[in-house]
């Protein structure tokens, strides 16, 4: 009976195919152009989009245009499956394109479409050089079409961003993308932002960025938190340890302490149990410090370099720069290392990578292997993969895997190997999972006196130097992870007539993509190729799992040989899928669980960025006096044993705090008949009557742009202290709440709940404190009252002078109240204790101030007076 296979197009692809019809239908017409002919194009697609012609109907013909563009700046015409490929990331979603396709030259098409409707299109990669080479390569069709072209890079000056920014395309590092946003929703002013929109991103090894590094949140920190010595005692601690006193889950990678490593601790410290709450701050000290030293490897997750820990990005071998590890455990392996120990800081802004590419309007991107993972693409990202078609057929051969029983009998049979290999000059490229890997291999080579680069984390500078010499004849190069390298490797016409390139991979990696973008650098563009994977029993794969030692048991009849057999391939691939699942549930859990602080930032900078925005702030500021006096009248401070409100207090309490440089006081004889609501209505509308004054006294001393800037930089100076203390509760909470297990309850759910209460806290704090702070704005003085701040002062052309002074009195105030603070801390306060009393100090001694002023003034002119009678 004859079989049929039916195969099943996505509708992207199906568009993709329809779109080309159209695309080359349009080529020969577009051909005959003059150059100059073709460059109008440009605006003529502009002015056609912004008179209502659709983008979708624009596509073809614009197609054709960055294709005849690309041909002629170039020398390149764009093949038929890039076309295909640049449609699919037109329409947001994931190109899958083998290495070697042309995938750079594929991006072209989509981002000119993007630019000319006036998006901000910007074009993501994996590290600056590739950014930098990108820009300048394929930037010249770009330009030669009319688009301005930016690069985008770390470190660089705020308005050199803002101009890169302003470019029809821009080049940029991803990391650097998600740090510009968080940094532009700190600024004090809109003008000091550098992005302008996040509309069309085309993200190039687009895996590589939404999923394997997934797991870091992009963090800005500051200010010192924590003291270093409680680094140093853990690890101390850590170091007594016997293999007995800790247990490591090798398939979750956590490690804990056992009964005897909890009695061993007790002693140590001389507690009576480790687990009290109040030893909570050490109890994670330990916790990374074991972390750090049982399961943190250097030359694997980090290398040391000029005494600095730097980190490795586990899927592509590279060190990520500007990038640490957070709640303490990069202070934990600095102690194990013996390196100068930073302090730890304080999150000030924080971001998933999956929750800042989501803010995109419209996200894609491609990648030599991703197919694997499309149901995480489809789940988080709402992107569907789309396999594109090679070029020329593929005929690279993928040899079965040769499996040992011990690591050392792999590691011969790869150095065996590779000498064959070597003699025969085919070019050979040997993929390792690690640093550690990449080295032992490497003295293995030079005993072996085979000529050798190694590339790994160590010599990542000159990465393209040494992959486009691993495709001739005799080249031998070891590789820490292939994912994202971004240089082609062309075997040379001699080295293909020996079998072209091989690829050897000396462990399975814990994604089948990662292992699949190592076999993909061979047989590029339908060349000859070859890949085989030298694997044991002692790999890290297997480790995770506790069957190790079983199959050790087995198969050790085997000694130095290959094991035989399908069984043993199989398990390896479900050990892989088994992790794949592990770190898609990671991943997820992250996401989720900064989904609940995602809501609360998203309504947080929405807030911030309509205070940058308004020019007049009074709406917002009567909605927070609002707020303000709601809580105010609900303070249980007030409240005495039967119920009824303190009035003294709670008059003092009102006139200390907010009425200080009010002519206005509150009394108790006003309040007394006033139940709860109409309390918070007297309140609510005095503040209000009374900040009109102060408010209008500002207009009449400064003007109103000073008078806007003024309680713009009041608010946003309470939105932000207030937000970052709040991102580092909800970081407490989050790290916490998985204890909450033990007693039967869902760690999200728990979070969830919690945190909704605390952002309910922070909405209220912040309307608080600003009210407290605009009516304590020493600016708000009478500017008729020049001379009660100085009676030394005479007239108005002296207003400079007065300024000096006040900011001097000021200053003198804030060191008063600095040694205060010093000694509330040093007192185990809370920080918002220190800030509420300090808040008190500060308004007593302005009013005092004021009181004496004001005495000197009355003095003075009785002085005047006297002087002027006798006169």
């Amino acid at each position: 009976m004859k079989k049929f296979s039916f195969e099943i197009k996505s509708t992207e692809m199906r568009i993709a195919e329809a779109t080309l019809k159209k695309i080359n239908r349009w080529e020969e017409k577009i051909a005959a152009l003059s150059d100059e002919e073709l460059k109008k194009k440009t605006n003529e697609f502009r002015q056609r989009y912004n008179t209502g012609e659709s983008h979708d109907s624009l596509r073809p013909e614009v197609f054709a245009v960055a294709r005849e563009a690309t041909r002629r700046v170039l020398q390149k015409r764009p093949f038929d499956v890039q076309m295909i490929g640049g449609v699919i990331l037109d329409l947001g979603s994931v190109a899958e394109m083998k290495t070697g396709e042309g995938k750079t030259i594929t991006s072209i098409a989509p981002v000119y479409l993007n630019s000319i409707t006036g998006s901000c299109v910007i074009i993501s990669t994996v590290n600056e050089y590739l950014a930098q080479r990108d820009a300048e390569e394929m930037g010249q069709v770009f330009k030669w079409l009319g688009l301005t072209v930016g690069i985008n890079k770390a470190q660089m000056e705020p308005n050199l961003k803002r101009e890169a920014y302003a470019c029809d395309v821009l080049y940029s590092v991803h990391s650097e993308l998600g740090f510009d946003y968080l940094r532009d929703n700190m600024v004090m002013a809109k003008e000091e932002k550098v992005q302008r929109g996040l509309d069309y991103i085309l993200l190039d090894e687009v895996d590589s960025i939404l999923i394997d590094e997934a797991k870091t949140p992009l963090i800005i920190s500051g200010g010192d938190e924590g003291v270093t010595s409680a680094y140093n005692v853990a690890d101390l601690f850590v170091r007594t340890l016997s293999k007995d006193d800790y247990f490591i889950d090798e398939e979750t990678k956590s490690v804990y302490l056992t009964e005897e490593g909890i009695e061993k601790a007790n002693k140590y410290f001389n507690f009576e149990n480790l687990y009290d709450i109040q030893n909570s701050e050490l109890v994670h000290r330990i916790q990374n410090a074991l972390r750090a030293h049982k399961v943190m490897k250097l030359d694997v997750e980090y290398i040391v370099r000029e005494d600095k820990i730097e980190l490795v990005d586990s899927f592509t071998g590279r060190i990520m720069e500007g990038r640490a590890y957070s709640e303490g455990l990069q202070q934990a392996i600095q102690a194990k290392e013996r390196v100068e120990i930073e302090s730890e800081t304080k999150t000030l802004a924080t971001i998933t990578y999956q929750n800042f590419f989501r803010l995109f309007k419209k996200i894609c991107g491609m990648t030599g292997t991703a197919k694997t993972e499309e149901n995480e693409f489809i789940e988080i990202y709402n992107m569907r993969v789309n396999v594109v078609p090679t070029n020329k057929p593929m005929i690279r051969f993928d040899d079965e895997d040769e499996i040992y029983v011990t690591m050392n009998a792999k590691w011969k049979a790869v150095a065996k190997e590779v000498k064959r290999v070597y003699e025969k000059g085919q070019p050979i490229l040997i993929g390792t999972a690690q640093v550690e890997d990449s080295e032992v291999l490497h003295e293995l080579l030079v005993q072996e006196r085979i000529p050798h680069t190694v590339l790994n984390a160590k010599q990542d500078a000159s990465e393209a130097e040494i992959i486009s010499r691993a495709g001739q004849v005799k080249a031998v190069t070891i590789a820490t992870n292939m994912a994202g390298r971004g240089t082609d490797i062309k075997p040379s016409k001699e080295a293909l007539e020996l079998g072209g390139l091989y690829v050897l991979g000396t462990e399975k990696a814990e994604s089948r993509r990662i292992d699949n973008q190592l076999k993909g650098r061979s047989g590029r563009q339908g060349d000859v190729g070859y890949t085989k994977f030298f694997l044991s029993l002692d790999d890290q794969l297997i480790l995770r799992f506790s069957v190790q030692d079983k199959w050790k048991e087995y198969f050790k009849a085997y000694g130095d040989d290959p094991i035989e057999g399908k069984q043993i391939k199989a398990a390896f691939l479900r050990a892989q899928k088994k992790i794949e699942g592990f770190n898609f549930d990671n991943r997820k859990s992250v996401l989720n669980f900064d989904d609940v602080i995602r809501q609360q930032r998203d309504l947080i900078y929405e807030q911030r960025d309509l205070i940058l925005n308004r020019e007049d702030l009074g709406t917002i500021i009567k909605k927070m006096i609002s707020v303000c006096a709601t809580n105010v009248v609900e303070n249980p401070y007030f409240l005495k044993k039967n119920n009824t409100l303190d009035l003294e207090g709670f008059t003092k309490y009102l006139n200390e705090n907010w009425m200080g440089l009010c002519d206005y006081k509150f009394k108790e004889e006003d309040l007394i008949k006033l139940d709860h609501d109409d309390l918070v209505e007297f309140i609510a509308k005095m503040f209000n009557n009374q900040y009109d004054i102060l408010r209008q006294n500002i207009l009449e001393k400064f003007g109103v742009v000073q008078l806007t800037n003024s309680e713009r930089n009041i608010i946003l100076n309470v939105f932000d202290g207030a937000w970052q203390d709040h991102i580092n509760v909800m970081d407490k909470l989050r790290r916490s709440s998985h204890l909450v297990q033990y007693s039967q309850k869902n760690p999200y759910q728990v979070y969830t709940n919690l945190g909704s209460k605390k952002f309910k806290e922070l909405t209220t704090r912040i309307a608080v404190e600003s009210i407290v702070n605009l009516m304590n704005n020493y600016d708000a003085i009478k500017s008729s009252n020049a001379n009660f701040d100085f009676p030394w002062v005479s007239n108005q052309e002296n207003v400079d002078a007065i300024e000096k002074e006040k900011q001097k009195i000021m200053q003198f105030i804030e060191l008063l109240l600095q040694s205060e603070k010093n000694k509330l801390a040093s007192e185990g306060k809370t920080e918002e204790e220190i800030k509420a009393y300090l808040e008190e100090q500060k308004n007593a001694l302005l009013a005092e101030l004021k009181v004496k002023v004001n005495e000197a003034i009355k003095e003075s002119n009785e002085e005047n007076s006297n002087t002027d009678s006798k006169k």
